[in-house]
């Protein structure tokens, strides 16, 4: 599967790169001038909103290079990468805003509402902006979704800081600063939670979202004739959008010729209901292992001790040949199983 790039989308990750960079100096200076506890945690996570489209830009960058004989999937899993780190520097940041509110808590300080106020409003436009840029592609995949979840958290973090600038412009309640930063921690906090949900999901080669193994093996049973099992069935996502599958089909016994009918009948049905694009399809006449649908791999000694079986190939020089029991298990299991060649969609 090729992976064509999308001029808007790089035009747009750009645009949204540099708005946000003006967005931090702005916030960082204002800070620092105002003493307010908010506006420097609203700047802390501008900073990772940079960081966060930088890196979400190059993965989506990385992954269109072509496949090679190393990465024979490409590098679609560099945007999937891009969102856990992405996610993991959500939640320290939201850490240390909770570390920092609680000090501030204890001891209250003085804070200019006035221009805290103002640079608050800003960075508020600033990030509305970035988020539009952003909107519109976001649901493609979980890369560009954290990116904008980045800067979406943002934005809801400015609404606090001018809501804190506002109360404490006209009551003086200082305490407010550190209770709207502990509010801008848990929202960092709740996007931190989905994204790492789900890129964990996708790196630990989970089922795809809305697919059960049942509904594949329906699919698959339902879409031609003379299916009798499924068995060693695999799906996984390579990158949102990108849903692998691998599987085991018992059919009738019959020529190889005379399964391409069925091969593309569930190839369709797969495509059509699951958007399953890239399968792989073993087809065979007779149940291996114990047809058990969902199939563990077993994990082989890591040292093997050679010894004679006791067994003459009945070569012309008289020799006779040593295995090791993996070699042997190995060639039993290939005269056991009757599978016929697989064909790779």
């Amino acid at each position: 599967m090729e992976m064509h790039g999308n001029p808007t989308l790089n035009k747009r990750f750009l645009i949204a790169i540099g708005i946000t960079l003006a967005i931090l100096f702005a916030e960082i200076v204002g800070g620092l001038w105002t003493g307010s506890l908010a506006l420097l945690a609203d700047a802390g996570h501008v900073f990772l909103d940079v960081f966060a489209l930088v890196l979400s830009f190059a993965a989506m960058r990385l992954a269109l290079r072509p496949a090679d004989s190393r990465h024979t999937f490409g590098y679609h899993r560099f945007q999937v990468l891009a969102a856990f780190i992405n996610g993991a520097t959500l939640l320290l940041i939201s850490i240390e805003i909770f570390r920092e509110a609680w000090t501030r808590w204890q001891t209250p300080e003085p804070i200019l509402a006035g221009p805290m106020l103002v640079v608050a409003v800003v960075g508020l436009v600033a990030n509305l902006l970035v988020a539009y840029t952003l909107h519109d592609h976001d649901h493609e995949d979980l890369n560009t979704r954290s990116a904008f979840l980045h800067v979406l958290g943002d934005a809801i973090s400015s609404v606090g800081v001018i809501a804190a600038g506002a109360i404490i412009l006209f009551t003086g309640w200082y305490w407010v600063d550190p209770l709207v930063s502990v509010l801008i921690g848990v929202i960092i906090l709740l996007g931190a939670w989905r994204v790492l949900r789900e890129s964990t999901h996708i790196l630990n080669e989970g089922m795809p979202r809305g697919i059960t193994a049942e509904e594949v093996v329906s699919a698959i049973q339902t879409a031609t004739s003379g299916v009798s099992n499924v068995h060693d069935l695999h799906v996984w996502t390579i990158r949102p959008g990108f849903v692998a599958l691998s599987a085991h089909v018992v059919l009738d016994d019959q020529a190889l010729s005379q399964t391409m009918p069925s091969m593309h009948a569930i190839k369709d049905a797969l495509r059509a209901q699951f958007a399953i694009e890239h399968t792989t399809i073993q087809f065979e006449c007779s149940q291996c292992n114990d047809g058990a649908l969902i199939c563990t791999p077993t994990v082989a000694p890591a040292t093997l001790t050679a010894h004679n079986h006791g067994h003459d190939h009945g070569h012309a020089d008289g020799h006779t040949h040593d295995h090791a029991h993996a070699a042997h298990n190995a060639h039993d299991a290939h005269l056991h199983s009757a599978s016929l060649t697989p064909i790779h969609a």
